[in-house]
C-alpha cells in the first residue's frame, strides 16, 4: 500500500478519534452520570464488535489468562479513564479536553521508563516537560478558562491519558498471542457492561431510553462509540500495515481535529492560551515519538 494513501488512511482515523471528544460533551450536557454512559458505550460496543465477530466466523478465548486480560484492559482502557472523562467533559471546554487527551504518548514514555522498558534519552524528556508547560499553560493563566474555577477539572481529566498510558504498555506487555484488536475490545467491553449495570442500578443513575427518549446526548452516545471501535481497530490494522512510528502521527491530527470539530459543532471560541499549549505540545509530541529505525517499510 502505497504511503501517501496510509496518510489519507491515518488522516481518518484520527478525525474520528478527534469527533468522538466534542460529541462526548454534548454526551454529557444533559447531566446523565458517568456510570449510565458508560454503561450504554460499553453496551453498544459489545454489539457491535459481536457483528464483527460474527461476520469473520472468529472467536474468542475465556480462559484465566484471557479474563484477567480483559478486566485490566475494561478497567485501564475503559471504566476509570471515561469516568473521569465524562466528568471533567462536562465542566471543560472540548477543546481543552482534545488538548489533554494528546498527552497519551508522554504518559505513556514515562511508564515505560519506570518499567524500564524504554531508555532514557533527553530529546524525550523534554517532550515531556514541553507537554507539562502546556497543560500548565491552559490551567495556570486566569484567562485561559471560561471559568477559572474549573481548573481543578484538568486534575481529573490527566487521568484519562494517564490510565490509556498504563493500558499502552500492558498491552504491549500481556496481550495474549492470537487476542487482536476485535477479540480485546470485545472482551473488555462485555467485562465493562458486566461491572457498569450493576453499579448504574447501585447508584440509581441507570439511563433508561424509553424514559428520557433518543436525544441529542444518546446520540453522540452511539455516534462516539462507533467511531472509537473503528478509529481504534484501524489503527491496530495500520500498526501491522506500515508500522508502530508512521502509525503514531496520528497523534498530531487527533488533538487539532478534536479543537476544530469542537469549533463547529459546538461554537467554541478556544483562547490563545489555548493556541500557544497546542502548538508546544506538538512540539513535545514530536520529540516524545520513537525513533523511525524501528518501523516497518512501506512500500
Amino acid at each position: 500500500m502505497s504511503r501517501p494513501l496510509l496518510f489519507l488512511i491515518l488522516l481518518g482515523f484520527g478525525v474520528m478519534w478527534g469527533a468522538t471528544i466534542p460529541l462526548t460533551k454534548i454526551a454529557v450536557s444533559t447531566g446523565h452520570h458517568p456510570f449510565g454512559l458508560i454503561f450504554w458505550q460499553s453496551f453498544l460496543a459489545v454489539v457491535v464488535l459481536s457483528g464483527l465477530i460474527l461476520l469473520r466466523r472468529s472467536s474468542v478465548i475465556w480462559d484465566r489468562v484471557h479474563l484477567y486480560f480483559f478486566t485490566t484492559i475494561a478497567f485501564t482502557g475503559t471504566l476509570i479513564p471515561n469516568s473521569m472523562s465524562y466528568l471533567a467533559a462536562f465542566h471543560l471546554p472540548a477543546g481543552v479536553m482534545a488538548l489533554i487527551i494528546a498527552l497519551v504518548p508522554m504518559f505513556s514514555l514515562m511508564i515505560a521508563l519506570t518499567l524500564r522498558l524504554e531508555r532514557f534519552r533527553l530529546s524525550r524528556m523534554t517532550g515531556v516537560v514541553l507537554g507539562a508547560l502546556a497543560i500548565a499553560l491552559i490551567a495556570l493563566p486566569e484567562s485561559s478558562l471560561p471559568d477559572p474555577s474549573k481548573a481543578i477539572f484538568i486534575v481529573v481529566a490527566l487521568v484519562a491519558p494517564f490510565c490509556y498510558g498504563i493500558e499502552g504498555n500492558y498491552l504491549s506487555l500481556r496481550q495474549p498471542e492470537h487476542t487482536g484488536p476485535v477479540a480485546t475490545m470485545f472482551g473488555a467491553s462485555l467485562i465493562g457492561t458486566a461491572i457498569s449495570l450493576p453499579l448504574t442500578l447501585a447508584t440509581g443513575t441507570f439511563i433508561n431510553p424509553l424514559q428520557v427518549g433518543i436525544n441529542a446526548s444518546e446520540l453522540a452516545v452511539i455516534a462516539s462509540t462507533i467511531l472509537h471501535i473503528f478509529a481504534y481497530v484501524g489503527y491496530i490494522w495500520m500498526v501491522k500495515q506500515a508500522g508502530p512510528v508512521f502509525s503514531a502521527q496520528v497523534a498530531y491530527v487527533v488533538t487539532p481535529a478534536g479543537i476544530l470539530i469542537s469549533m463547529l459543532v459546538l461554537g467554541e471560541d478556544p483562547s490563545s492560551y489555548l493556541w500557544l499549549a497546542l502548538g508546544i505540545l506538538l512540539i513535545g509530541l514530536f520529540l516524545v515519538q520513537p525513533k523511525p529505525q524501528g518501523d516497518r517499510p512501506v512500500s
